[in-house]
């Protein structure tokens, strides 16, 4: 069968694509599969021109929006209820266009069977919002919601449905394809067998099911609306499990319930072993050592089938991870080439007793070669893990190098205890190195990969924060390890270690802050991820079981350069230990001992440095409103306490208010009383809603006084603040109650008072505290928590916005005055009384310029105890 092409009449142009046949398995071919097609293009403009009408049928008519669309391109139109007037097919000095809204009705067979055109209204909607003639396609094409797609179809045994689906897509605009190709951009599948299926997988092509196309049609109308957008048919993909009833055998029963949950999420079943209904049974090969009966009709398949199926989100095949007995041919082959035993027992403990002889005697390397072994002996000992110290070729080079020769050293200064702790740091230098080849070869450089089947398993973001400067890390420790094999290879005594310390003392610098100082949230990405990707997950299982890893997690493999460092330092201080006081090396040691402090020094210090920088993220980000200015570089968190207001300022009384004292300022922001939307990250997690509500950014040079206020029947872990911000002419007053037991009143006021001395540069910051009685402060905690305070305070929250911009009371501010005087100095109360009588530009003269003033709630002058204030929160 011939694929169905565009007929293009007039100056009109097509936006359609050729269309080919669906399955061959279909006998019958439909009208929907006859095409007309131009031969070129110059054989287009030898037709006749001929005028094209369109026909609005029935309910088509009756909408204004189509009217106007098609005046908008320029094309004239009809309104009918009859079309048999119309549609006899037979009139040849017009190209009549019907627009009808129902393609399943009489009106539609009827000019269907005369070979009419017909479009849906959305396809004129279309062409008038880009501003296109209106299309003509050879097939009746309602809208254009799978333009440019080209489907194909596997694993259809009713025939009738298929060719309702292929209906569907023709009328959307999309081509069918009877065999899978590259021009195919989604195939439609009802199961994963299959050699198109398989075809897809490794070519990356979208694997949907029927539902895709069925969801589609329901969103026709929809003029803007897209079936290719990828957020739109993520819903509709084949999972891997599909069709597949898997049994587990040799699992914990942790892992066969972690195991079953996920079959269930990706789309399969589970059954127990040895039930006949049973499509794979996946086998643990290292406890199995054989099958409890002989499957027939049953995949038989090792854990990295399943694990490899959910990271590429498809089905992987089976024929590369079939499960082998341990009788069996392949089996014997390899364990014939991976062990280190062979039939015969008395040659197994042998080989067994020379190995571990090998293991402990690893640190005495001979000056003369080791006798002569077999082949197969030498071989056995490279099955040894990845991270064991004595399994590296450059170890082996050693021992070759250590022949001796007229020209080497004595074998007894080989031998000395120097020479073994060097030793010992280039075989520490060397696993170090190949694990972090491991985290790039193994991790790294796979979920980098582009095209990856499935798609990215993480996002960029994500892969920069849990590999940080590994290659650069890499990169210095393997000239390191270069440079300590090759001493080793030509040593002497006064051979230097601490010169190749000291080489790369600066790059070390450079490359360990950004990975150690964000290894924790290294470690939580990874933990976080592994939890909402399945795929990272399976991904995780399937390489953290392979030997390189020497049975550890990518966690665990990561947590290495954060301890090596500390390691290589304790590791020169032995070997200065071993060296002469007359060694030049003593002193290039203690140097490249002190570079190494100093490069820890520097981690250290840029890691407390980050981990402020973060705290203060977390607190704009849990702050609505916070200002962007309280992020600065030498800014720092100090505290944070949970208050309750008792006065009417900064917020009303009973609000709960948190506190954030940092190292030059006060953030006071109050508990939000309605949290509505979240916020949603580009990597796809959410974020909570933040708590808290922006209130006031005060520099601590504004706290004139802090009140420490005694414990009375009425008042009870109270304290207050005596406030001047350099827009009032007045004190106010900030009194809170401490919520809960885990802060300390005296504690946090003395550590409030020190950040206040250290900002305003005075030495004695206990001047700055002053126990005062609450009454005359008339502060009290007395029914905070009754029901009648809290409907006062709901009325009162209510009422404010009508009493907002009518109340403009002013109430004496003498209390305050009292308070503050009579804990003053006569300094201070003659500053006071300048104060009151300065200008504006004298109060902002005591306020520093790098700090960040109240906000504009403090322009009017509130007052602590008036009971008719004006409210702005």
């Amino acid at each position: 069968m011939a694929d169905s092409s565009i007929l293009t009449l007039g100056t009109a142009r097509s936006l359609l694509v050729d269309t080919s046949v669906y399955d061959s398995r279909i006998a019958e071919t439909t009208k929907d599969h006859v095409f007309l097609g131009m031969a070129c293009n110059d054989e287009e403009d030898m037709l006749p021109k001929v005028e094209t009408r369109v026909v609005l049928v029935g309910a088509a008519g009756r909408n204004g929006a189509l009217v106007k669309a098609l005046q908008d391109i320029n094309t004239p139109c009809i309104l009918t209820d009859d079309i048999q007037e119309l549609g006899d097919g037979e009139n040849t000095d017009f190209e009549t266009v019907f627009v009808l809204t129902d393609f399943d009705s009489p009106d539609y067979n009827y000019l269907y069977k005369r070979d009419n055109r017909i479009v849906g209204p959305p396809v004129v909607l279309h062409c008038a919002a880009k501003e296109e003639p209106l299309q003509f396609s050879c097939r009746p094409l309602y809208c254009t919601t799978m333009l440019n797609l080209s489907l194909c179809f596997t694993g259809f045994r009713n025939k009738e449905e298929m060719k309702k689906l292929v209906n569907l897509v023709h009328h959307m605009g999309g081509t069918i394809r009877k065999d899978f190709s590259t021009k195919v951009t989604h195939l439609i599948a009802y199961s994963t067998h299959g050699e198109k299926y398989r075809l897809a997988v490794c070519m990356g092509t979208p694997i949907l099911t029927p539902s895709w196309i069925h969801k589609a049609w329901e969103r026709r109308d929809e003029v803007h609306f897209y079936a290719g957008e990828e957020e739109f048919r993520t819903e509709f993909k084949v999972p891997p499990f599909q069709d597949c009833i898997l049994s587990f055998l040799g699992f914990s029963d942790d892992e066969k319930t972690n195991m079953e949950e996920r079959t269930l999420k990706h789309g399969g079943s589970s059954l127990q072993v040895g039930d006949e209904r049973c499509t794979h049974m996946v086998v643990e090969e290292n406890s199995v050592k054989e099958l409890p009966f002989s499957p027939m009709k049953l995949y038989v398949v090792k854990q990295e089938w399943f694990w490899g199926s959910i990271q590429m989100d498809a089905r992987a095949g089976e024929s590369m991870y079939f499960y082998e007995k341990n009788g069996s041919p392949a089996m014997k082959k390899a364990v014939s080439l991976l062990s280190l035993t062979t039939p015969n027992s008395n040659r197994k403990r042998r080989r067994l007793r020379d190995t571990l002889a090998q293991f402990t005697n690893e640190t005495e390397i001979s000056p003369f070669p080791p006798p002569r072994k077999r082949p197969s002996a030498e071989h056995s000992l490279s099955i040894g893990s990845l991270l064991d110290i004595s399994n590296t070729e450059a170890c082996k080079a050693l021992a070759e190098s250590s022949k001796p020769s007229k020209s080497s050293t004595p074998i007894l200064s080989k031998q000395s205890a120097r020479w073994q702790v060097s030793k010992e740091l280039y075989q520490t230098e060397s696993n170090y190195v190949d694990i972090l080849s491991t985290i790039i070869q193994l991790f790294k450089l796979p979920l980098e990969k582009e095209e990856q089947v499935g798609g990215a398993i993480l996002a960029q973001e994500e892969m920069k924060t849990i590999f940080g400067s590994i290659p650069e890390i890499y990169d210095v420790h393997t000239r390191i390890k270069g440079h300590l094999q090759e001493l080793l290879t030509d040593w002497s005594e006064d051979r230097s270690i601490g010169d190749i310390i000291l080489k790369y003392s600066k790059e070390l610098v450079k490359a360990y802050p950004p990975f150690v100082n964000f290894f924790e949230m290294s470690k939580e990405t990874i933990v976080r991820c592994e939890k909402q990707k399945p795929r990272f997950h399976a991904f995780l299982k399937i390489n953290q079981a392979k030997p390189e890893c020497g049975r550890q997690t990518l966690v665990e493999l990561l947590i290495r350069p954060v301890q090596r460092l500390p390691s290589v330092a304790l590791l020169l201080n032995d070997i200065k230990k071993h060296t002469s006081d007359d060694n030049p090396d003593k002193i290039t040691l203690e140097k490249a001992i002190e570079s190494l402090k100093e490069v820890m020094t520097h981690i250290n210090e840029d890691k407390r440095r980050t981990e402020g920088q973060k705290q203060i993220f977390d607190v704009v980000y849990e702050v609505v409103d916070c200002p962007a200015n309280l992020l600065s570089s030498h800014r720092t968190l100090v505290h944070r306490v949970e208050t309750i207001a008792l006065g009417e300022q900064p917020c009303d009384r009973g609000e709960h208010v948190t506190l954030f004292l940092f190292n030059d300022c006060l953030e006071i922001a109050r508990k939000r009383h309605k949290v509505i939307n979240t916020f949603k990250s580009p990597l796809g997690q959410t974020r909570p809603p933040p708590p808290l509500k922006h209130i006031a950014l005060m520099p601590l040079s504004q706290i004139r006084r802090v009140l420490d206020l005694q414990d009375t029947e009425e008042c009870v872990n109270a304290f207050a603040l005596v406030v001047r911000p350099p827009t009032e002419q007045e004190n106010l007053l900030f009194s809170f109650q401490l919520a809960g037991e885990e802060t300390v009143k005296s504690a946090w006021l003395r550590t409030l008072c020190r950040h206040v001395a250290n900002t305003i540069c005075k030495a004695d910051a206990e001047d700055l505290i002053q126990c005062t009685d609450p009454d005359s402060l008339r502060v009290s905690t007395k029914d905070m928590d009754s029901t009648l305070s809290k409907a006062s305070r709901a009325i009162k929250k209510t009422s404010k916005k009508v009493t907002r911009a009518f109340s403009f009371t002013k109430t004496p501010k003498r209390v305050i005055q009292r308070a503050f005087m009579a804990s003053s100095t006569p300094d201070e109360k003659r500053l006071s009384c300048e104060n009151r009588l300065g200008s504006s530009s004298t109060l902002a003269a005591h306020h520093s310029p790098s700090m960040v003033n109240l906000p504009s709630m403090f322009e009017r002058k509130y007052h602590t105890f008036s009971r008719s204030t004006t409210h702005l929160f």
